[in-house]
């Protein structure tokens, strides 16, 4: 028999949400990080002529072995683990909240609700991570040992001293993450919840947790694909200028016809490889873990 669910005020049910989209944003970047860090190394790179080019996955992870330690690949971790927990949580909540108000009447089809509340919570999930973004970048751009880089807060610090929080400091790249998360979470919400509907529930639990897991694997992959031209360009305009002291990449758009014409239009999927192994089965935990914690908690609590 299946557990009774109690009733909850809406509240509680917003609390609930909050919680379990921490929880799997926690666990999802616990797992996934080392595969960010590459692919932030393979974003911000220019080329054959840069002195620490990857020519490959492979490539890329032995010389960050060699040269900068086991633990570099979690270099810039602490920034998202307290980025992830309200982060998360703001995706999922505000995705419910927006879906409440789209839905509001019922003059919207239903695949329109989940991507524009996706949208929603994605443009404002960026707001609110933006600046762990900009600390994040600049430790994971350094090539020194795990055991020689500065601190989270002291580079925070630094940061905030030389640029303060402006479009030089903790809001630079605001606009583009605005276009990375907003484009990944409209993609990501729509399609899973749209094909979830399509695709029968399994009545075996097992084969029913696979079925979401492929669903939420299949979100993560396009979302990826799609949105990351404002990953790159926000991976340039976040990490090390070209030449020191100069500016040359500002905004979105401007980086991104700057890439395009100097380095061509693959250049605009630089680390998709890794963003894709990271956010095809991330997206997929982060679905199954919250939808996990939040039945938990709708029952148990």
């Amino acid at each position: 028999m299946a557990a009774e669910v109690k009733q909850k005020s809406l509240a509680q049910l917003a609390a609930m949400q909050f919680v379990a989209g921490g929880s799997s944003g926690f666990i999802e970047v616990s797992i996934m990080h080392p595969l960010d860090l590459i692919k932030t190394r393979f974003q911000i790179q220019r080329g054959p002529g840069d002195p620490h080019h990857y020519t490959s996955l492979a490539d890329c992870v032995r010389k960050i072995y060699r040269t900068e330690g086991t633990l570099s690949f979690y270099k810039g971790i602490l920034p998202p683990l307290l980025a992830e927990t309200p982060k998360r949580a703001v995706k999922f909540f505000t995705f419910e909240r927006y879906k409440n108000m789209f839905a509001y009447g019922g003059h919207l089809p239903q695949a329109w609700v989940f991507s524009l509340s996706g949208l929603g919570s994605g443009l404002t999930e960026a707001v609110v991570i933006n600046p762990f973004e900009v600390i994040k970048v600049k430790l994971q751009a350094e090539r020194n040992q795990f055991k020689e880089q500065k601190s989270t807060m002291a580079t925070a610090r630094e940061i905030i001293k030389a640029h303060g929080f402006g479009s030089q400091g903790l809001g630079k790249g605001m606009t583009s993450t605005l276009g990375r998360n907003g484009v990944f979470n409209m993609v990501y919400f729509g399609f899973y919840h749209t094909v979830k509907g399509i695709i029968p529930e399994q009545p075996d639990p097992t084969m029913d947790v696979l079925r979401r897991f492929c669903i939420g694997l299949a979100s993560g992959i396009l979302s990826s694909v799609i949105n990351i031209p404002f990953d790159v360009a926000k991976s340039r305009i976040q990490g090390p200028q070209p030449v020191r002291g100069e500016i040359k990449y500002r905004t979105c758009f401007a980086t991104m016809a700057t890439v395009y014409k100097e380095e061509g239009y693959l250049a605009l999927y630089k680390g998709l490889l890794p963003k894709i192994l990271r956010l095809g089965p991330g997206g997929a935990i982060m679905f199954l873990v919250y939808e996990h914690v939040f039945d938990w908690m709708k029952t148990n609590m």
